[in-house]
């Protein structure tokens, strides 16, 4: 029987070989955020290499991990682009597809700006004000009460905010974005509730649902994962704000401006020194099952990798990557050129 599984097994392989030679292009998908940063450096490959340039698909992060996980073969894609960390169940799922060996590698930091037009007066937020606008429940009157958000204006959420219609542009709950700032920002103003907090040690799940639920009213509208539509329509409606990485701010910067969360402004300076608090790591992964079968994996990741594309002079930076500190990058650019396999 045991002899019969590895001749399944191998001809399985086989058959991803020949497969393989059939799609001569590097396939990635996932998150919208590193998709500008993937890009520039596929392009920046597919110039300087014998290799024809990846093609990149913007699915969001979740449905990218999805799509990577579901197994090994030329119909599946190589490597996922993710602004959060693989979770334990998406492992999980890989490895029951048998996409066994997967390879992490963390490429830099990116901050989420909380937008509006140029054209508006610029916000300054707590992330109290953030979660208490954005939550689908939030405290009564009395301690221990939640009722169902009540906000519609943020003047109500805070007298020192504006008397406008809380109408908030983001993204999807597929997006890994979505999760670092329900993470970041709504947690982080929600745990400043001192009872809300207090649930953390005694019912987390509870706590989590409190924290991370956005209001489904209207005051909180799903944009997809496409972020340059959020500037587009911030730019047509200035009472209106917009959740998206820092690369998008910065590449747009002519037309819209981060608002200052706890008194600190998105730039790249506060997101690699950590003062800004709404920041997190960005990352890939590498299918290592493929790499050998289609060609130019190998490359792509070792351009990816490299000082003159991640480095602090690097050409990524230019683009809005926070880079990691030099340790590091020659960690996970040793990692990725060894295509260690990650272990949960």
């Amino acid at each position: 029987m045991k002899t019969k599984s590895l001749i399944l097994a191998a001809a399985v392989t086989a058959t991803f070989s020949v497969n393989a030679a059939a799609r001569d292009y590097v396939s990635i998908v996932g998150s919208s955020t590193v998709y500008p940063f993937a890009t520039v450096v596929a392009e920046q490959f597919g110039k300087t290499s014998e290799y024809k340039t990846p093609k990149i698909e913007s699915t969001g992060s979740g449905g990218g991990l999805k799509l990577f996980c579901a197994g090994v073969g030329v119909q599946h894609p190589d490597i996922t682009n993710s602004s959060r960390r693989i979770k334990k169940s998406e492992f999980d799922q890989c490895q029951a597809n048998g996409v066994k060996d997967v390879v992490e590698v963390k490429v830099g930091y990116d901050g989420i700006a909380v937008a509006n037009a140029k054209s508006a007066p610029r916000f300054e937020l707590s992330r109290k004000d953030i979660f208490l606008a954005l939550a689908k429940q939030v405290p009564g009157d009395k301690e221990g009460e939640l009722i169902d958000n009540p906000y519609t204006t943020w003047k109500q959420v805070n007298a020192s905010l504006p008397d406008i219609k809380i109408e908030v542009l983001g993204p999807p709950p597929t997006s890994g974005t979505r999760d670092a700032f329900a993470e970041l920002a709504m947690e982080g103003g929600c745990k400043k509730i001192e009872w809300i907090a207090a649930m953390k040690k005694t019912d987390k799940k509870a706590y989590k649902a409190v924290c991370h639920t956005v209001r489904e009213d209207g005051a909180y509208i799903e944009a997809g994962e496409n972020d340059n539509l959020i500037v587009q329509k911030l730019v047509a409606n200035p009472n209106a704000l917009g959740v998206f990485g820092f690369s998008f701010l910065e590449e747009n910067g002519d037309k819209v401006q981060g608002s200052l969360i706890d008194g600190k402004e998105p730039a790249f300076e506060s997101i690699a020194d950590g003062s800004y608090p709404v920041s997190r790591p960005l990352f890939f992964y590498v299918k290592k099952a493929h790499v050998d079968s289609v060609p130019g994996i190998r490359g792509y990741v070792a351009e990816f990798t490299s000082e003159k594309a991640w480095g602090d002079e690097g050409y990524l930076s230019d683009r809005g990557l926070i880079p990691m500190p030099k340790e590091e990058r020659a960690k996970f650019a040793k990692d990725a050129a060894d295509m260690s396999p990650l272990s949960m």
